[in-house]
Parts: structure tokens; sequence; C-alpha cells
């Protein structure tokens, strides 16, 4: 039975790395071993911020929605138990879309928080 050689698998492997690597800053797009590890935590970090993204986008729309709530004489922890107490039930993300695009019934909602 003829030896088994890795030469081709090995290399594959190597040049999926390197693929992988091409935009990366010096010897971390050519160099393997240094691509490795740099790939290795361009993958951790890409990870971290996935879930990152998701708690910044709710800051933002929370921002959102206070600047609108004080135009409208009221501020956002108010407006929100106001929101809850009457039972309307909308989340921030849908709040924001209509903080901006929708003024007037944004209004009519925040007249409803004060009531």
């Amino acid at each position: 039975m003829p030896r088994a050689k890795t030469r081709v698998a090995s290399r594959q492997r190597r040049k999926k790395i390197l693929k992988q690597t091409s935009g990366f800053f010096k010897k971390k797009s050519n160099c393997i071993r240094v691509a490795k590890d740099a790939l290795w935590h361009a993958g951790k970090y890409a990870y971290r911020d996935r879930k990152d993204r998701k708690g910044s986008f709710r800051s933002l729309w929370i921002q959102r929605i206070n600047a609108a709530a004080r135009q409208n004489g009221m501020n956002y922890g108010r407006f929100i138990s106001g929101l809850s107490k009457k039972g309307i039930l909308i989340n921030r993300k849908m709040l924001a879309e209509l903080a901006m695009f929708e003024p007037e019934s944004f209004k009519k909602l925040v007249e409803q928080a004060k009531a």
C-alpha cells in the first residue's frame, strides 16, 4: 500500500488561511504563523462584536426616543413607564422609527403616556 502524503492537504489548509487574511496588514496577510493567529483573533472579535452591536443599537434607539420625548415635554423614563401602565407594547426600535419619521403619531403616544 502506498504511503499517504499530506503535502496537498496541508498546502490547501495554508492557502485557505492566507486567502481569509488577504486584506490584513503586514505579516498578518502573508506569514502563515502570524496569519493563523490574526485570523483566530479576528474571529473572536467578530463574534463578540456581533453581540455588542445589538446593545449599541438599543442605546441609539433609547437616545432617539428620549430626544423626541423631551421635545414633547417628557423624559424617557416617564414616557416608557406611562406606556407600560397604559398597556401599550411597542418595542424601542419601532418607537425610535416613529420618533424620527412619524412625529405626529409619536406625539399622540406621548399624550397617552402623560394621561
